[in-house]
């Protein structure tokens, strides 16, 4: 039997390179040739302090891109060498919110690299189910691999935006410049946002932010930051307000810095047992504010990142800040501890 090399999740704490046997193909599955994983937090929380939902031993992976190199007899729609990507969380088709349309908030999610193999190895084997529900997508050519491995983070920017309704000319505050922080930034610019600001009391993620070009970048522990928003709107405050650090503070202080009927969007999670948050129920009475939650995204979001990322104005090369072999997971998970890294893209 053939085997390939893939990262592989033990427990917490057991996450290795190693060799497994080669995926099969079954003749309703497409089998990929992976050529960029990128590394997520969620894949970083597992190995620091485990995941319910992972069965060891698993593949880990979702943010992934490859090339299709082996297509079930009864898949059609696709060819051989196409690049694709996914909306990773794979949905039933048949509960209450897959007949809704909203797939990624299914009752039955079963992700890639969680329920299913991942991405984080030299070929993957996409599911039936996720064929038959519509989570592959082809990405254009002119994408490099490390940058279409973006597609599923971006997705989920997308969502944000589109659940917050950015519109051109709005102002958005995007709170957290970790990377999620930063590609939500990128996500709102690319859907009109005139002004961006983003905040971060970490002086390095602040200075990785502020070097992607997506305008101010603020350090609410230095400097006045309700100041700030209010100046740079003429003393109305944000269109949209997106919460990307999984901190309490941020979440409670986000209200302040919305204008009337603005939109404030918890778009971090924050711990079992640290989430409960006391905010000022006045100011969305009275400022009709919309305070939403967004998680994961639709395999139409993801249609919309790659298209988002083929226009050439996203600063790509600056979110895949690292390039490294399957070999190299620990090091790109100490990058990540470190706030070093923005993505980190393994390239099998």
């Amino acid at each position: 039997m053939a085997h390939i090399k893939a990262v592989v999740y033990h427990s917490p704490g057991n996450v290795r390179a190693e060799s497994v046997p080669m995926p099969s193909c079954g003749d309703d599955e497409i089998r990929v040739k992976v050529d960029a994983c990128a590394v997520c937090g969620s894949d970083l929380k597992a190995f620091q302090s485990g995941n319910p939902r992972i069965k060891p031993p698993m593949t880990m992976g979702h943010e992934f891109t490859g090339l299709v190199e082996t297509i079930g007899k009864n898949v059609t729609g696709f060819a051989k060498d196409d690049r694709v990507v996914m909306a990773t969380s794979i949905s039933c088709g048949q509960c209450f919110y897959c007949k809704k349309g909203w797939n990624n908030l299914c009752a039955n999610l079963a992700p890639m690299g969680f329920s299913y193999p991942g991405g984080m190895a030299e070929y993957v084997t996409i599911p039936a189910l996720a064929l038959k529900n519509g989570h592959v997508v082809k990405v254009l050519p002119k994408l490099k691999p490390e940058h279409a491995a973006l597609a599923e983070p971006v997705s989920c920017t997308v969502n944000a935006c589109e659940q917050c309704g950015v519109q051109p000319g709005d102002t958005v505050v995007v709170m957290g410049a970790g990377p999620m922080g930063v590609i939500n930034a990128c996500t709102a610019r690319a859907f009109g946002a005139k002004t961006v600001i983003i905040t971060e009391i970490n002086p390095a993620r602040l200075k990785q932010a502020a070097g992607c070009g997506l305008g101010m970048a603020v350090n609410p522990a230095q400097q006045d930051l309700k100041k700030i928003v209010k100046d740079a709107t003429g003393g109305v405050g944000a269109d949209v307000v997106i919460v990307a650090a999984p901190a309490a503070q941020p979440q409670e202080a986000a209200l302040e810095l919305a204008r009337k009927r603005g939109t404030v969007c918890l778009f971090a999670s924050l711990a079992e047992g640290k989430h409960m948050l006391s905010m000022n129920s006045r100011l969305i009475h009275y400022g009709e504010l919309r305070v939403i939650g967004t998680s994961d995204s639709t395999p139409a979001q993801v249609k919309k990142a790659v298209e988002l990322m083929a226009r050439g104005t996203m600063p790509l090369d600056k979110l895949a800040s690292h390039r490294m072999g399957l070999d190299d997971i620990a090091r790109a998970f100490e990058l990540m501890k470190s706030g070093e890294s923005l993505r980190v893209v393994l390239m099998p």
